[in-house]
């Protein structure tokens, strides 16, 4: 089979027109290495692809072709058959009260031709909330300061911040991304370059606060976490030191003195996540025995096996592959009881986390499901405007093959691992669950080619991890999108992403208020782009300057992008430009969720991460310029309440 037929087949797209209105044809040799990289993806027969049935009203699935009448069907789930019938039509119409979650689906005609389809019955709709208006306050977890945390913001930190967000009226909290990173290689801090979007970032425990630690177990604990607190960036290296000595010590003292009920506790969370946690234990132990990614691993650990797994964790590693289990839990105890806190202070969100568009190839995620993610294939973006080369992220994403062949079960983990205590999550570049830009190891980014996705059943699986864990899932839907791409996801009820720096009409005009959609997260900016402060100093334009960036416009468009701004506020009868005027006209607007950054309430000029750089920008690294306690006090505190009365908790006001 020719290249371009193999590519037909596995959906991929080797040419296409780009942002600058060229055309890109991928060149054979990368197009190959694209194909080589994914699974066989099946051609099925009787449907056109997956099937999604939304349970509500009459659910019907039109067949691509009947075959020889009748076409005999059967569901099966887990080990035993749901539903069987069949039909002599071109349309199957389904039994009401299917069962929701992840099925397979056989089809068998006449002639004894048979087919195995993965299912997905979902609910109609995602998880809307049960508000009209609220706001959220945006925060990078790592950035908050505070008089006992042990030099990044922590879990303790965060019901402080959760406190904050009610006294200024808000309906909870939005962090960056708190999956697992590498613990040996602290200083890689990036929180979208994950180890695993299955588990989470240890370093945002309160050592502290594990009933196991006490003080004396860590001589010099407490100056060492003083002298880690100063400075106005996170020391990554001795502070991951010192908490996983920290760890480590708290460990020690539950194997040999932790109580009954805590013992049971944790052997209760181990059964609840398994097999994964233990999984994931194992391949951390192994990580750390051998040197390199896990392809270079011996043969025997080179792919997950059970069995092998069982005897790492009753042999002499039983204890290493136990700690990073106890570790995990102690992350998601204290996660958990920061979305308890949120419930009881009566906010309508709570937690509002991000998702990592995809993981790093040599981490656990990768190692763990090899058919469903490609390794070698990055996601990234071809050349636009702004990246006139492409782009490539160096993360590893899902393929349709691999997930179709395990019913979209792997993808639905790291839903249901992402929505586990969030009230509302944002997936980060949505556009990937319906086609994924995909650049071959080896290559630069403007020789990849875009890879299509089964859209509709993984925005059934979307659909039914939210509705189970009664999240709002927001997808962030920036940049250019295929025509009807929005649409489908209101549909399915997964809300837009807005953000008012991008809300311009080609003029250069800041729509207005009514261009905003009701199911939508509406902010000023984000976390890769100028604070508010920064913007109207043109401080982000003078330091992508210094580092040898383009900042993608000159000084003249930032002054008539000041006077659009004006305008669009006098027109809404707002005089003034600071940052409480422009949040009076997102308050404004329809949409049910408006996200204010930290760094904007308190006038910091530097952005979190500026995209393009590594080493150049203290990326991930910057702390908020004061404590915790502090913050309230600088806020102006009448004048957020007053932009924010329409949408604000009424306890808050």
């Amino acid at each position: 089979m020719d290249l371009l037929a193999q590519a037909r087949i596995k959906g991929v797209q080797s040419e296409f027109i780009d942002a600058l209105g060229k055309l890109r044809v991928t060149d054979p040799v990368a197009l190959k290495s694209i194909l080589d990289a994914l699974p066989e993806k099946r051609v099925y027969r009787f449907v056109a692809g997956p099937v999604v049935v939304r349970a509500l009203g009459n659910p019907r699935t039109e067949l691509a072709t009947s075959g020889a009448a009748p076409l005999r069907w059967k569901i099966t789930g887990k080990d035993k058959i749901i539903a069987r019938g069949e039909t002599r039509e071109p349309v199957i119409a389904w039994p009401a009260g299917l069962p929701l979650g992840y099925h397979r689906l056989t089809l068998t005609d006449a002639e004894g031709v048979s087919e195995d389809v993965p299912m997905i019955v979902a609910p109609e709709r995602a998880f809307g909330g049960d508000f009209d208006r609220g706001w959220l306050l945006a925060v990078q977890l790592y950035s908050v300061r505070s008089d006992r945390n042990w030099g990044i913001g922590d879990f303790t930190d965060l019901a402080g911040l959760l406190r904050l967000a009610k006294q200024l009226g808000a309906d909870g909290v939005g962090l960056n991304p708190l999956h697992v990173l590498f613990d040996d290689h602290p200083s890689d801090c990036s929180p979208y370059s994950p180890n695993s979007r299955l588990f989470l970032n240890p370093l945002y425990i309160d050592v502290e606060a594990i009933p196991e630690f006490s003080a004396d177990l860590v001589p010099d604990a407490a100056a060492t976490a003083a002298r880690l607190r100063q400075g106005d960036r996170v020391p990554y290296a001795d502070m991951a030191a010192l908490k996983w000595l920290a760890l480590r010590a708290a460990f020690n003292s539950f194997v040999t003195s932790a109580s009954e009920p805590r013992r049971k506790a944790f052997d209760t969370f181990r059964a609840e996540r398994a097999p994964l946690l233990s999984r994931f234990a194992c391949f951390e132990v192994l990580r750390h025995r051998f040197t390199g990614p896990w392809w270079e691993w011996p043969v025997e650990w080179q792919q997950p096996d059970e069995t092998k797994c069982a005897g790492l964790r009753t042999g002499p590693d039983k204890r290493e592959v136990e700690f990073v289990e106890f570790v995990q839990w102690t992350a998601d105890s204290q996660l958990r009881a920061a979305r308890e806190l949120a419930n009881q202070l009566g906010m309508r969100v709570g937690l509002y986390l991000d998702v990592a568009v995809g993981v790093q190839s040599n981490g656990f995620d990768a190692w763990n499901e090899q058919m469903a993610i490609s390794r070698h294939l990055a996601v990234g973006a071809p050349p636009d405007v702004l990246n006139t080369v492409g782009q490539d992220w160096g993360l590893a994403g899902f393929n349709a093959g691999g997930l179709e062949a395990q019913s979209f079960v792997p993808f639905a983990d790291m839903l249901a691992a992402s929505m586990r205590h969030a009230g509302a999550i944002r997936l980060d570049h949505v556009l990937g669950l319906k086609r994924l830009y995909l650049v071959p190891r080896g290559f630069k980014p403007d020789n990849g080619a875009y890879v299509q996705m089964p859209f509709e059943a993984l925005l059934g699986a979307v659909v039914r991890e939210s509705a189970a864990h009664k999240c709002i899932v927001i997808g962030e839907d920036l940049g250019t999108v295929p025509e009807g791409f929005r649409e489908t996801m209101q549909d399915f009820g997964i809300w837009s992403y807005l953000v008012m720096m991008f809300e311009r009409d080609d003029s250069g005009h800041f729509r207005n208020i009514d261009h905003y959609r009701p199911n939508a997260l509406v902010t000023l900016n984000t976390h890769d782009l100028c604070t508010y402060a920064g913007w109207r100093s043109f401080s982000d334009l003078k330091m992508k300057r210094s580092l040898g960036l383009d900042p993608g416009e000159d000084d003249q468009a930032r002054w008539d992008a000041l006077g659009a701004l004006d305008e669009i506020l006098r027109q809404n009868g707002i005089n003034a430009n600071d940052l409480y005027s422009v949040l009076a006209f997102l308050s404004r607007t329809p949409s049910r969720l408006l996200a204010v950054s930290m760094e904007d309430l308190l006038g910091v000029i530097d952005q979190p991460n500026i995209p393009g750089t590594i080493d150049e920008h203290p990326n991930w690294r910057q702390r908020l310029p004061v404590a915790l306690d502090e913050i309230a006090a600088k806020v102006d505190l009448a004048a957020l309440k007053a932009a924010t009365r329409e949408r604000s908790l009424a306890g808050g006001r």
